[in-house]
């Protein structure tokens, strides 16, 4: 007997043709969204500006939605909260915003730290930077915002813990310029801060970073030398690599240059801890950074000029084969050659499994920390000169 009733398709075949009618609308929709969402990631021709007050005050400190530092006195510190995405409950994520208004009018830096939530000695940096700024005797602006990822943060985690179809961890240094009408709370953060309290108020821009959980890095800056602002600002640091490449898209720094604004990353160390004698290195840099531009008066720091400096255009990183225990056979800044021997790793008897060798010459750059690793993990990155560069490079953040 036929599936079909004398009255035409049977609920059988009405399911599934619903079905596909309601995939095809979804499919419309999300095609739609995608579209919006293209539209609105791409960065406004005027972004926002003027300062808005919510009318909230945390601590002592306003609560703003939009920034201009235009608006804010003269020759004062400022400490405000600005208000980012909203929470699950409907309140909202606050990043702490530390402004340093010169006396005079000048040039205006925005230091940026905690994008990964497990990095601790970049928040420690401009944190110091800050504190030893005088705004009485500054010419222009310097703006700091320590902890943009705030729930990663708050769990000493690299990743935001968005909470979509279950937790899903979102690494917030691939989501800028961001959406402020995005898909997930991070790209709105996102956008949110970029559209309304840095990107208004840069004139250059500096997004300080470390290595991540179980990866320790050198000390080292990260930008594209081909701009000569930003290499200008790369050797005023006295640290001993430069990564001479623009590296992902979505990240920070990179956002801003793509409107125009010169800006890189420095990496300070190991993730977790406080590195007091790397920081002292990055400090002294960034002071010299905010001279370079007039902000602050007096004689340059130790810069580039007065440490051996070694420059790659690419990272190449050796990754783990076998589980077991690694050890390492070279240390951070090493200088290696090809077929040189890095690194053994052993399995629970102390039988080696694995030995690991550099495929280039140049700069041990990073190390995985982690005494054990599974294979696919990152052990080693070498800092190599690349004759010609296809695509994004890996950096060992």
């Amino acid at each position: 007997m036929s599936d079909k009733s004398q009255n035409g398709i049977d609920r059988r075949d009405f399911m599934i043709a619903s079905l596909a009618t309601v995939g095809a609308s979804a499919a419309l929709a999300v095609s739609a969204d995608a579209a919006d969402a293209e539209e609105a990631a791409k960065p406004a021709a005027n972004p926002a500006s003027g300062t808005v007050y919510t009318g909230d005050v945390i601590e002592g400190k306003k609560v703003v939605s939009a920034l201009d530092v235009d608006d804010l006195e003269p020759g004062q510190k400022h400490l405000l909260y600005f208000r980012g995405a909203q929470m699950p409950t409907g309140q909202y994520w606050y990043v702490s915003v530390t402004v340093a208004k010169g006396a005079r009018p000048g040039k205006r830096g925005i230091l940026t730290s905690g994008v990964h939530g497990d990095e601790m000695s970049n928040i420690h940096t401009v944190q110091t930077v800050m504190n030893q700024l005088d705004p009485a005797q500054m010419s222009g602006t310097v703006m700091a915002v320590t902890d943009v990822a705030r729930p990663a943060l708050e769990s000493m985690q690299r990743r935001w813990p968005n909470q979509g179809r279950g937790v899903d961890l979102v690494d917030m240094n691939r989501e800028w310029p961001g959406n402020e009408n995005g898909l997930t709370a991070p790209s709105r953060h996102a956008g949110l801060l970029f559209n309304r309290l840095l990107r208004p108020n840069a004139d250059f821009a500096i997004d300080f970073h470390t290595g991540t959980t179980g990866f320790e890095v050198t000390a080292f800056n990260i930008g594209g030398m081909d701009v000569p602002e930003v290499k200008a600002m790369l050797e005023l640091y006295p640290v001993g690599q430069i990564f001479d490449n623009h590296v992902y898209p979505g990240v920070l720094h990179n956002a801003f240059m793509e409107v125009g604004i010169p800006s890189f990353t420095p990496e300070i160390g190991a993730a977790r801890v406080l590195d007091l004698e790397m920081i002292a290195l990055f400090v002294e840099g960034t002071m010299n950074v905010l001279k370079h531009y007039g902000i602050v008066a007096g004689p340059m720091g130790r810069t580039g000029k007065d440490v051996t400096v070694f420059v790659g255009n690419s990272a190449f990183p050796i990754l783990a084969t076998q589980g077991g225990i690694v050890e390492h056979l070279v240390k951070l800044n090493d200088k290696v050659e090809p077929g040189q021997k890095v690194a053994i790793q052993r399995n629970s008897f102390g039988e080696v499994v694995a030995e690991y060798t550099s495929g280039v010459a140049g700069e041990i750059t990073g190390q995985r920390s982690d005494a054990m690793s599974e294979p696919g993990n990152p052990l080693v990155f070498i800092l190599f000169h690349k004759a010609a560069l296809e695509g994004a490079e890996a950096y060992p953040e």
